[in-house]
């Protein structure tokens, strides 16, 4: 049976944009224009690290600790370069700053295959769209800038919720701004459990981006999982 959907949410990050480069092919090149020679792959293994210690210690880029997300991810990317090896203090600040607002602009993001036809589509269905993102309040901008945000009624992320995925708050924030019940709503992401499992939690549909090559994770029915954006919508009025 068609499924009786008035909104359908988003996930941002490898399912609508995806980086251009790796972040240490970005970070060397930038660091590289300021004269500091760092190797790319020391500076993607650095930054997995850095990341993960700081998301452990102020989730949700520290709101609710009285970190700013910019702050957050400027101590990040200083870390990045620290554990790579550099540790000049002066050099570091001003490059930190730099690629927090190099990562705020399309420079860095490309759109994925299907996604502007597939976001067109469904709109011109009668959808109401919104997004809902584990990110900071960058994200507005950056859909702006890859000409995405006009599909959107809301764009939700998880600083601006104090909740991120996969907690079910962040989703039923995103029903009420949508003003629909969660069987009138399905979800688009790529993570089996921040996108995928967590939207079912509160009772909305969901859809599964999953590209071939990924491995098996628990499994979800054919008919939840999209091979590419492009399969949605006759997966929505099967």
């Amino acid at each position: 049976a068609m499924l009786r959907l008035r909104l359908l949410t988003w996930d941002v990050k490898d399912t609508l944009l995806r980086l251009r480069l790796p972040v240490g092919q970005s970070y060397a090149a930038e660091a590289r224009a300021q004269g500091l020679r760092v190797q790319p792959e020391a500076l993607s293994r650095a930054f997995r690290e850095a990341y993960g210690a700081q998301s452990r210690r102020f989730p949700n880029y520290g709101r609710g600790q009285g970190l700013s997300s910019r702050q957050w991810w400027v101590d990040v990317v200083k870390q990045t370069f620290v554990l790579s090896g550099l540790r000049d203090d002066a050099a570091l600040t001003p490059l930190a700053e730099k690629l927090y607002r190099d990562f705020c602009s399309s420079r860095n993001w490309e759109v994925l295959p299907g996604a502007s036809e597939t976001l067109s589509q469904c709109c011109q269905r009668g959808f109401r769209m919104g997004v809902v993102s584990n990110f900071d309040n960058r994200l507005e901008n950056i859909l702006s800038q890859c000409n995405l945000r006009h599909h959107f009624e809301f764009v939700l992320t998880s600083e601006a919720a104090g909740f991120a995925k996969p907690d079910g708050r962040i989703f039923e924030e995103a029903l009420r701004l949508g003003g629909v019940r969660p069987e009138q709503a399905a979800h688009v992401g790529d993570d089996y459990t921040r996108d995928y499992r967590a939207a079912r939690a509160v009772g909305m549909h969901s859809f599964l981006l999953r590209a071939a090559e990924q491995g098996q994770e628990p499994e979800v029915p054919p008919e939840h999982v999209l091979p590419s954006l492009s399969h949605l919508l006759a997966r929505i009025e099967k």
